[in-house]
C-alpha cells in the first residue's frame, strides 16, 4: 500500500479530530464525551435494540453496557428487555433524553457553521462535495462480504427484494415461479456459493455463484440496494465471484440479465464480459453474456 497515501490518511484523521473536538471529555460543551453523545443521537426517537446499536457504531458489548449504564444512571435513557424476548435489550430515550438531543443537535449545527463560516463561497462547495465523496468511500469501505447459506434470513432478505424489484421493473413484471432459480443446494459448497453484503450489520446485497461440474460458472440473482447503490458493491461482487469461479478451475463465467437492468448491463460490459447468444431458457432473460477467466496466481 502506497506510503504517502496512508501518510495522508492519519494526517486527514488528526486534522478531523480537532476540528471536531473529539478530543476533550466534555463534547459540544457537555458533560459527556462523544461516545455517549452519538449513542443517544443513534438511539433516535424511536428507540433501538442493543444489537442495533453495538453493529451500526461497530463497538464491542461492554462498551457499549458501560456508556447505556452512564446515559441511564443520568436519567437520559432506560434500557428494557423486548416483551416478545427477554435475551433482547431495547433503549429508548427519556423527557431528558430528548432534551439532551436537542441540545446536542443545536450544538451540532453550530460547531458545523463555524467549520464553514471561515470559508469563502467557493471554499464551502469544495470542502462540502469533498466530505460527500470522503462519506461515500468510506461507507463502501464498512461493507462487508460474508459466504452465507442461501436459507439464511439475511439471504432471504435480499431474494425477496431483488423478487421485488424484478415486479416493479420489468415490463411483464416478475414471477419467481417462471424464471430459472437455483434450487438452495446449487448454492452451497461444492456446487455453489452465496453471499451477502452487510453493512452496520443489515443486508444491502446479494450475488450468487453456481458451480456445476464440467460447465461454466454462472452468476445468479445479484441484488444491491438502492440506498448503496453507488459505492461500488456491483463491481465489488464480480470481482470476488470471479476470483471464487477460478480457483475452483472454472475458466468461464456466465451471466443473464433483464433488458431493464441498463445498469448492471454497463457494469457488465465494463467489467470485461462479452455478449453471447442464449445459453439457457430464462423467460426474464434478454441479455447473455460471458467471460474467460485467468487462473489466480498461487500463493
Amino acid at each position: 500500500m502506497d506510503t504517502e497515501q496512508i501518510d495522508q490518511v492519519r494526517q486527514f484523521n488528526r486534522t478531523v479530530t480537532e476540528r471536531v473536538g473529539v478530543l476533550h471529555d466534555h463534547y459540544l460543551g457537555r458533560d459527556r464525551p462523544i461516545g455517549e453523545a452519538r449513542l443517544l443521537w443513534e438511539i433516535g426517537e424511536e428507540g433501538q435494540d442493543v444489537r442495533q446499536l453495538r453493529e451500526r457504531l461497530a463497538l464491542d458489548s461492554g462498551y457499549v453496557s458501560r456508556l447505556l449504564r452512564s446515559l441511564e444512571a443520568d436519567g437520559l435513557v432506560t434500557v428494557e428487555p423486548q416483551a416478545q424476548d427477554g435475551r433482547v435489550r431495547t433503549v429508548g430515550l427519556t423527557d431528558a433524553g430528548r432534551a439532551e438531543r436537542a441540545m446536542l443537535d443545536g450544538r451540532s449545527e453550530e460547531l458545523a457553521s463555524s467549520l464553514l463560516e471561515p470559508l469563502n463561497t467557493a471554499q464551502r462547495a469544495r470542502l462540502t462535495v469533498a466530505m460527500a465523496e470522503v462519506d461515500r468511500l468510506l461507507t463502501a469501505g464498512t461493507v462487508a462480504l460474508d459466504t452465507v447459506d442461501p436459507n439464511h434470513p439475511d439471504a432471504q432478505h435480499c431474494l425477496r427484494s431483488y423478487f421485488a424489484e424484478g415486479q416493479q421493473r420489468f415490463e411483464n413484471g416478475f414471477d419467481p415461479a417462471r424464471s430459472l432459480l437455483p434450487d438452495a443446494g446449487e448454492l452451497r459448497p461444492p456446487h455453489g456459493l452465496f453471499l451477502v453484503a452487510r453493512l452496520h450489520g443489515e443486508p444491502v446485497g446479494c450475488a450468487g455463484l453456481k458451480l456445476p461440474p464440467g460447465a461454466p460458472a454462472e452468476i445468479k440473482r445479484m441484488w444491491v440496494a438502492p440506498r448503496t447503490r453507488g459505492l461500488g458493491l456491483g463491481r465489488r461482487f464480480l470481482t470476488e465471484l470471479e476470483n471464487r469461479a477460478a480457483q475452483e478451475g472454472c475458466d468461464v463465467l456466465r451471466l443473464d440479465t433483464n433488458k431493464a437492468l441498463s445498469a448492471a448491463i454497463g457494469l457488465y460490459h465494463s467489467s470485461g464480459f462479452q455478449e453471447v447468444p442464449a445459453f439457457n431458457d430464462e423467460p426474464y432473460a434478454h441479455h447473455w453474456f460471458e467471460k474467460r477467466l485467468t487462473a489466480p496466481p498461487s500463493r
